[in-house]
């Protein structure tokens, strides 16, 4: 998906139904509705896609077919050379043998050597320039058959996709998240406008359709009716909270993240229907106010992430690591450790205390007492935000509302 919203590039004909008429390049019409499947618990794991065969690189097969003809034209000049040709007839013979001009011999073929040297020329000689000339035909036709049936074979993986992510925009959220998802194996489909970044993402090995993610066709054929989350990554709040109207509307059940630019669209976007909202921009400066005032902790959780993956390892498990503030007039101030906890009810469990002053806690005692201002470690189940919520003021380092 593009950063700017245009004119849908899909459509379907009227006359086939929604699934099956989706091609690359037809105008929209709204899909019949259909019912949402039941939700799952999580996101399906699948193999990386194939999305190319054996003889799909024409560039290979005409650099070994050169490389073939070639060879077999030097070792045949050498052999002619060897019965006493000069360099002049042996390379002129070679020629007009191997592309069949049909001229007569240079010299006599009257010893048993030259007809060996000959026999072999004409056999070796002429298969490698049929292949070359079928190679040379295959690089400069075939894009267009090869791209064709790249996208039926990527249609028809997509088909069988399911629980799976939608990622609407490929750009600077969502390549880093496509490549996240594909060392975790996750089952996901891009959604792009632009053809140079579908190229990027078929280039990566990526299931992708191209298309205005805003159309409801679109969405159709992503599969959105079978999908369990869909990540509009756009840079345009309007186009995200279009798309999520859009996804709502076909799938009552989806899991819709959204990204917002402006803090204004935050509830924009969650009463058009989607789950949580990402703000880049205040992930960015929350994460640098707490490179600032915490430096310990957010060291501490940085060491971890780089250790063989810990961060990953927990959110495998449903546990996130994160540092909140204790702010003025929040409720966790001068409340002890145990009581935050107790409070908490199991929902997550202090590790670390920064104190404004620069001293760290780690593993503090149940009693420790938090003071307005002190950056506090938790680590806690994913459902951890009304918890977080009620104690802290709501300025954490996920970035994540909802």
């Amino acid at each position: 998906m593009s950063e700017q919203s245009t004119a849908p590039d899909i459509a379907v004909d009227d006359a086939r139904p929604a699934p099956s008429d989706v091609t690359y390049s037809v105008s929209p019409a709204a899909p019949s509705p259909v019912a949402p499947r039941p939700r799952s618990d999580g996101i399906r794991r699948v193999p990386k896609p194939r999305l190319t065969g054996l003889l799909d690189s024409p560039v290979r097969n005409l650099t070994f077919g050169m490389i073939y003809v070639v060879l077999v034209m030097v070792l045949a000049t050498v052999a002619y050379m060897a019965a006493g040709w000069s360099f002049r007839d042996a390379i002129y013979m070679v020629v007009i043998t191997v592309y069949t001009v049909g001229f007569n011999e240079v010299r006599p073929i009257n010893t048993p050597a030259l007809n060996i040297i000959t026999m072999a020329l004409i056999v070796l000689g002429c298969t490698g320039v049929i292949f070359l000339t079928g190679a040379l035909v295959q690089y400069i036709t075939l894009s267009h058959l090869t791209k064709t049936m790249g996208h039926k074979r990527m249609k028809t993986q997509i088909d069988h996709l399911t629980d799976h992510v939608i990622i609407c925009g490929f750009g600077r959220i969502g390549v880093p998240l496509s490549k996240s998802l594909s060392d975790a194996h996750a089952g996901f489909v891009i959604v792009e406008k632009e053809e140079e970044r579908i190229n990027q993402a078929i280039a990566a090995g990526y299931l992708c359709l191209q298309g205005d993610a805003a159309n409801e066709t679109v969405l159709y054929a992503a599969g959105v009716m079978r999908a369990h989350i869909l990540v509009s990554a756009l840079p345009t709040d309007a186009v995200n909270v279009f798309i999520t109207l859009s996804a709502r509307a076909l799938n009552p059940e989806l899991t819709i993240i959204a990204r917002g630019e402006e803090a204004s669209t935050e509830k924009k976007l969650l009463q058009a229907g989607a789950n949580k909202v990402v703000l880049p921009t205040h992930i960015g400066a929350e994460r640098m106010a707490d490179m600032i005032l915490f430096e310990e902790s957010t060291r501490l959780i940085d060491s971890l992430e780089r250790a063989h993956g810990f961060q990953r390892a927990l959110r495998t498990f449903g546990i996130e690591l994160e540092v909140v503030t204790a702010v003025q007039h929040s409720a966790a101030i001068l409340m002890t450790v145990a009581a935050i906890e107790r409070q908490a009810r199991g929902a997550f469990f202090v590790v670390q205390i920064n104190r404004r002053d620069g001293d760290v806690h780690t593993n503090p005692p149940s009693d420790t007492v938090v003071r307005e201002g002190d950056g506090v470690v938790v680590i806690g189940r994913a459902g951890r935000g009304e918890a977080l919520a009620a104690l802290f003021e709501p300025r954490r380092r996920a970035g994540v509302r909802g």
